[in-house]
């Protein structure tokens, strides 16, 4: 395999340091003593993140995130896992069809979808209802449940699941005892990538929240607009070391390589 030049990781170092920067700031940011935003600080501090108890909106905010997250990444779990089993291992008309339709959310912005749910909830009565939000995150989030998934199903060798039967197990023992051992680093690669897509989506929750149902992203870009103090980088710290958490998890469970470039 031929290494990369000197120019080349050049090149690529000064993007990994453009992409991170603006991350490494919020963090440094979010310990300082001072009370603005401002770097370099004369020292650390956790005064702004023992601020965040005594600020019961971005608490309610943030349980909203966890319980909408959880709830939407579990059903499209469960919508996904037998669209995924269907097409991967069936052949019938309408199969691309299908397949298309679970992964069309990912080519529609999320400004567009925030526009159309609001629109649609308006119509039908469900402004602010929590229910209709998770089925609206359900709906940006199942792609990614379908896509990770569909790829373990694809992959799996089906030998082995027709050998288990050969020797006299039925549909469901094959499955639970061959085809879901298999595939589940695809599933549970697959909830945990949908559950951080639902808990950092901002732009179409902004359309379809309401003051009961406000998510942490949402209040936090509300929060925004109304000041300027080290809090913001704070929580925005928290959502970070969150997310790098998942996907950190995601990458042991299931490879973040396999996302990326979609291999089997």
């Amino acid at each position: 395999m031929r290494k990369n030049g000197l120019i080349a990781l050049s090149f690529h170092t000064l993007v990994i340091l453009f992409v991170l920067a603006p991350l490494v700031i919020i963090v440094l940011v979010a310990f300082t003593p001072e009370q603005t935003l401002t770097l370099p600080t004369r020292g650390l501090s956790l005064r702004w993140f023992r601020a965040i108890l005594d600020y019961p909106d971005f608490i309610s905010a943030f349980l909203n995130s966890i319980k909408l997250a959880f709830s939407s990444a579990t059903l499209s779990l469960a919508l996904a896992l037998p669209a995924a089993l269907a097409i991967g291992r069936e052949r019938f008309p309408g199969r691309e069809f299908l397949n298309g339709l679970f992964l069309s959310p990912l080519v529609i912005p999320s400004l567009v979808l925030g526009i159309a749910f609001l629109r649609f909830f308006a119509m039908i009565g469900a402004t602010g209802s929590f229910t209709w939000l998770v089925a609206a995150h359900m709906i940006i989030i199942t792609p990614f449940v379908m896509r990770l998934v569909l790829a373990s199903v694809s992959g799996m060798d089906r030998s082995i699941e027709h050998a288990a039967q050969s020797l006299g197990a039925d549909r469901w023992t094959s499955f639970r005892r061959i085809t879901l051992p298999m595939i589940l680093p695809g599933i549970t690669g697959g909830w945990l990538l949908a559950f951080i897509n639902s808990f950092d989506e901002l732009t179409m929750s902004i359309f379809v929240t309401s003051p009961q149902t406000i998510t942490l992203p949402v209040r936090m870009y509300m929060y925004a607009t109304e000041s300027i103090d080290p809090m913001m980088a704070s929580v925005s710290a928290l959502v970070i070391f969150v997310t790098a958490g998942a996907m950190i998890l995601l990458d042991r469970v299931y490879g973040l390589n396999r996302i990326l470039i979609g291999s089997h």
